[in-house]
């Protein structure tokens, strides 16, 4: 009956501490995601958005190419900019905590201890809690990362995060100019209709392997994903049919 991963190793006291101290490994599944989404919408757009106005396959073929390198890329560096960021928030909040315990403790200690009455601990155990954790420096600035700023150690690497981006566009965002491509060595006929049924099971798959992931009930995130992706795709149609003359 599917995947059970050991739910004890999970919680035996080093799991528990690694989690805690960050060094759980960052998932890159969102990266992928948007990559492959983005990739099959982009790309397919041009598809139809071509196919709309009329333009020759080797049209098709030229922009889609184009576009898979250009906006793949851009994606990846503003995913690689973004996530870079949120880095730099972490260290620079960090070392302000840091500064802060150092200047005013008494301040920082109260805070600790709002913080944890406020989640219902009070008199002896609420006293204990915030002894340990302002005995301990690394865990104090941790917990007022965590807790004050909603920040947490050990994300996302930022260039692992923009390859993820990357690699998903180029996959997935070539699957609508496959047919294209075929057709440029042999004669394929309905080519735009092939790539219409490709570029659905793409986002079928792709929604699939996200419930997968995440849990989530999985036909029904591959239908969610096909029609987010088809509403895209049929937006760049409309527009290719309407700006037709333009075209000529």
């Amino acid at each position: 009956m599917g995947h059970h991963h050991d739910i004890h190793a999970d919680h035996s006291p080093q799991a528990i501490r690694d989690r805690l101290d960050g060094n759980a490994n960052p998932s890159y599944i969102k990266d992928f995601i948007y990559g492959a989404i983005d990739g099959a919408v982009t790309t397919f757009a041009i598809v139809a958005a071509s196919v709309g106005a009329g333009l020759s396959s080797g049209v098709v073929i030229v922009l889609g190419l184009a576009n898979l390198l250009a906006d793949g890329f851009s994606m990846a560096a503003s995913n690689y900019l973004g996530t870079k960021a949120d880095q730099q928030l972490f260290e620079k909040t960090k070392a302000e905590e840091h500064e802060e315990i150092e200047i005013h403790p008494e301040g920082e200690i109260e805070e600790i201890r709002q913080i944890f009455s406020a989640q219902g601990f009070e008199g002896e155990n609420l006293e204990h809690i915030v002894e340990v954790i302002t005995n301990d420096k690394e865990l104090w600035v941790k917990t007022m990362l965590r807790e004050e700023h909603g920040l947490e150690e050990g994300g996302p690497e930022a260039f692992k995060a923009a390859k993820a981006t990357f690699i998903a566009f180029l996959v997935v965002g070539a699957v609508p100019l496959m047919p294209y491509f075929a057709g440029a060595f042999v004669e394929i006929p309905q080519q735009f209709a092939i790539s219409i049924i490709m570029t659905a099971f793409a986002f079928l798959m792709v929604g699939w392997i996200k419930g997968r992931i995440v849990g989530v009930d999985k036909l029904r995130s591959a239908l969610e994903t096909l029609a987010i992706g088809g509403a895209a795709a049929a937006v760049a149609y409309v527009v290719g049919v309407l700006l037709r003359g333009m075209a000529g």
